[in-house]
Formats: structure tokens, sequence, C-alpha cells
């Protein structure tokens, strides 16, 4: 069999597909391959793992023609795939799979794409408003409507040595090896300010941290916050609380980074997950989007949700100019959380010894 996966765009999701991607792999392990398509920048969250057996480039807004759909059809009309199943819910990407030629089409029905899928899912739905449900349930469904046995809703990623090569030069670079606890806070979010935490209070709590000469905090960063987390460093002024700014900002060397930290501290981002997905514990701070989208099912998670009237709206940015859903989450309410993970990994770690 030839079956080909069309991955989610961004990194949370993409990590909320790898229990999906799991159960493929071992369902039809010895009886397909199975092509991942997927932009760039996806193959380096994937890097390390087993479950695709090929790698299709795709990202139609690329001014590179082999990025386009132009490409894309072509090849995947040469595989003659069995299946294809969609992971992103725009009509261009059901066209797409229409125009594959693929005998069996898995997606859900949105955007009035029902007509170029042959098999159906639907997302629930409360009259017109659709239900909350955890991106991980949503994509494993999929694996399900292909025949795929209940798969663990763990999150999984791996590393490879020349990104814990990376992570060693950061670690010696930063002094970070002579503390017994790094704390990565991640201060950015994709997809509008909305998700934003005020800069003022990391570095207030990045200073609660560092208050136990035991704790060392890393800034981490994409090249879009390189300015912002240098900025908090600068004027944090401490030398346990230090950024990635000017290290090397490859998803590899972040991926080994986190792997390696006690703890993490993010807004709802790809990071969040990257840290799920390593087993890192999570104090995660949820503004405008309701946690019961990315849900990770984490036992080592903490999520914050400051309840307003408005909220949570789900815009990218606030529509009232007030942003009160993440300013009146508190230093002390964050920090608080980060002391009571940061005890039960002490706890865990004492009884495994």
């Amino acid at each position: 069999m030839k079956i080909a996966v069309m991955l989610p765009n961004w990194i949370g999701d993409v990590v909320m597909a790898t229990p999906t991607l799991r159960a493929l792999r071992k369902h039809f392990a010895g009886r397909a391959t199975i092509t991942g398509i997927m932009r760039p920048y996806v193959s380096k969250i994937l890097a390390g793992t087993p479950w695709l057996d090929a790698k299709i480039y795709y990202d139609h807004r690329s001014k590179d023609t082999d990025l386009q759909v132009r490409s894309l059809v072509p090849c995947l009309r040469e595989m003659q795939l069995d299946s294809i199943i969609l992971m992103t819910n725009s009509f261009r990407g059901a066209g797409i799979a229409w125009l594959s030629g693929a005998r069996r089409r898995y997606g859900y029905v949105r955007y009035g794409r029902g007509m170029c899928l042959t098999d159906k899912l639907y997302p629930p739905r409360y009259r017109r408003t659709f239900i909350p449900v955890s991106a991980v349930d949503y994509y494993l469904d999929l694996a399900y409507a292909i025949g795929c046995p209940p798969e663990s809703r763990r999150l999984e990623l791996a590393t490879s040595p020349h990104d814990e090569s990376g992570a060693d030069r950061v670690w010696e670079n930063l002094d970070l090896a002579k503390a017994r606890h790094v704390v990565v806070l991640n201060t950015g979010a994709a997809r509008g300010s909305a998700k934003h935490w005020p800069a003022e209070n990391y570095i207030e709590l990045a200073h609660e941290i560092v208050g136990d000469p035991q704790n060392a905090v890393l800034i981490i960063c994409g090249p879009a916050e390189r300015e912002s987390a240098a900025r908090i460093e600068r004027v944090a002024d401490h030398p346990r609380i230090r950024s990635m700014a000017n290290e090397n900002l490859a998803i590899g060397v972040d991926k080994a980074c986190i792997r390696r930290s006690r703890l993490m501290v993010t807004t709802d981002s790809g990071p969040r997950h990257i840290a799920t997905a390593f087993d890192v514990p999570v104090v995660a701070m949820f503004g405008p989007i309701d946690p019961r989208w990315s849900e990770t099912y984490h036992a080592k998670s903490i999520n914050l949700l400051h309840p307003v009237p408005c909220g949570p709206c789900g815009r990218r940015v606030c529509p009232f100019e007030h942003h009160r859903c993440m300013r009146e989450l508190t230093v002390e309410k964050v920090y608080a959380s980060v002391i009571k993970m940061l005890e039960q990994t002490e706890k865990r770690v004492a009884i495994a010894a």
C-alpha cells in the first residue's frame, strides 16, 4: 500500500499529530509506505522519528515552484496512492487530495470540501458552533477511520547527536551546567499578540526563580523573538538569567535544550508541545485560547487561565485592546505553579533514586 499524510502547518499541531503517525506506522508496519507532505521546517521537528518512509515538501505560499501545487500534484499522481489522509482543514488541501488520484481520501468535512473526500469525518458541533476538542484526538480519529487500533495520546519527538552537540554548546556558552535546575521561559507565541504575557512579567518571574541559587533561567526564542529575548536578558541583568538570542536557533537545538531542562514556562505555542513530547514539566499560560483545543494530556502540566468576561475569545489580537486575560495573570500565580512543579519533580527524582 501507498499512504500519504498531509501534515499540519504549525509546530505545535505537528507535535500533537505524532500519536497519529505512530498509530499509522504500527498498524501498517511492513504493509505500506507512508509519505509525509509537509512544510520544510516540519521535517526538522520530526527529525529522528521513525514513522515516515518518505517526505514531500509543500508550501503554497512559497515562491519556489518546487514547493507549489503545480509540482506537488504530478508528484502525488505518479505515486499512485491508495490513500491520502488530510490533517489540514483547508479546501486547497482537499482539492490536492482529489487531484492526486488517491482511491481513498480521509478528512474532515469543513469549508465545503466534503465533495473531495471519500471517507468523511465530521467535527463535533453544537448547532453552528464547533465543540472544543484536542487536536491530539482530532488527528487520532483520522487514524481510527483508516483502521488503526486505539493508540496512546502520548506526544513523542526525538533529537539527534548533532542537536545534542548544539545544546552542549549553548549550555557551555551560557554557563548553565552549574545549575541544578534550568527553567526554560518561552516568551513568544505565533499567530498574533493576544497570547503574549508582558515582558516585565517574565523579568520579574525570572528573578523570583533565580532567587534559589540552584536555579538558572534560559529564555528560548525563534528568529522573530531574538530581539525581545535579548532585551529581557539585558534588563534582568543577572548572571543566571540567560537567553538564546545570540545562540544557534536551529529547531533541533531548541528541541535538545528543551529536552534537558527541568521545567518550561510558556504560552500556548509550539515549544509547549515540544516540552510535553520530551516529558518535561510545563506551566502553560492561556489567554484568548480555550485550553481544550490544545489539550496534551500531559500529567506534568499546569494550565493557567485568568477568567475574563470576554474570553476565551480565540482572537489573534485583543479586540478590546485591554488584553486582560494575559495582563491580569499575575507573576505570583505563575511562580507558585513553578515552585509546585519543581517540588513535584524533586519528589519524583528522589523516589526514582
